[in-house]
This record gives structure tokens, C-alpha cells and sequence, in this order.
């Protein structure tokens, strides 16, 4: 950032970068000590709505560059909304299945939790000017992903041979 202006898009990136970095350095802490979120039968629907929230920022700071790509694309202010609407109800229509899964492999939540970690720090560095190769973090991505799935998998004959407990 030095040398050169701070522009909306930075501090929006800042921003989603510093909630993410916390958001998963928060839960992976919980995760790790075993202090889970305790919510009472009311702390439920306030808790499903916060989990909304947090999905509606997390998509628009995600979208900002796909946004800034369409707007150099696209000319049309309505296909801009409309591609940016069915997004978001895509991946609202998504985040229960994918929750779904990944309450059922515990391990996951720990990687997913470590990918927004990545993706703060990438996002945070993003906003303060530096570049980062979004290839190679893709790739360390899709690597961890693929050793994790071959270590469900690897668990799960382990388990089979074992029978039922």
C-alpha cells in the first residue's frame, strides 16, 4: 500500500481478510479445545441467522473480483445482478448438503477451517498490494483436499476390516 492510493476494493479486502483470519483462527481454537458453541433452544434461530450473515458477507467479498471481472465484460447492469443473484442462491441452496458432509467427517471442518485461514491471509494481502498467484493456492488446495479424501477413505476400509464395534 505504499506509494499507492487505498481504494474501496482494498479495504474491503482488508476487511474480509481480518474476518476470515478470525473467524477460522476462532473456530479452529473451539474445534481444538473442545469448547463448543453452546446455544439454548432461542440461540438456535439467532445462530442460523448469524450463519446467514456471515455467508452473505463471505460471498461478497469472494464475488469483488468476479463483480470487477463482469463489469469489464458485461455492459449490462442486469446480467451483472442477475449472474450475482443466482450465486448467492446457489450457495445458499448448497451450504446445507455441504454442512451436511461436513459435520459427518470431523476432520474436514478442521481443512475447510484452515482454507479460509489461506484465503484471510491471501485476501489480506491482496488489499495491501501485494500479488498473490491465486494458482498455487489452488493447487495447495485441491492437494490437501485430495490427501484428506484418501485418508477418509483409508479409515473407512479400517474400519470395515475391524466389523462392528
Amino acid at each position: 500500500m505504499l506509494g499507492r492510493g487505498v481504494s474501496g476494493r482494498d479495504l474491503i479486502l482488508l476487511g474480509g481478510g481480518l474476518f476470515l483470519i478470525f473467524k477460522a483462527t476462532w473456530e479452529i481454537y473451539a474445534k481444538v479445545e473442545g469448547d463448543a458453541h453452546e446455544s439454548g433452544a432461542g440461540g438456535a434461530r439467532a445462530a442460523f441467522v448469524w450463519v446467514l450473515v456471515q455467508i452473505l458477507l463471505l460471498d461478497i467479498v469472494f464475488s469483488l473480483d468476479s463483480v470487477i471481472t463482469a463489469v469489464g465484460m458485461a455492459n449490462q447492469l442486469s446480467i451483472m445482478v442477475t449472474a450475482m443473484v443466482i450465486a448467492m442462491l446457489v450457495m445458499l441452496v448448497s451450504a446445507g448438503p455441504v454442512s451436511d458432509f461436513i459435520d459427518r467427517h470431523p476432520s474436514l471442518k478442521i481443512l475447510a477451517l484452515a482454507f479460509l485461514l489461506l484465503i484471510g491471509v491471501m485476501l489480506l494481502a491482496e488489499g495491501m498490494g501485494s500479488h498473490m498467484e491465486k494458482g498455487y493456492i489452488y493447487f495447495a488446495m485441491a492437494f490437501s483436499l485430495l490427501v484428506e479424501f484418501l485418508n477418509m477413505r483409508y479409515r473407512r476400509r479400517q474400519a470395515s476390516r475391524r466389523g462392528p464395534a
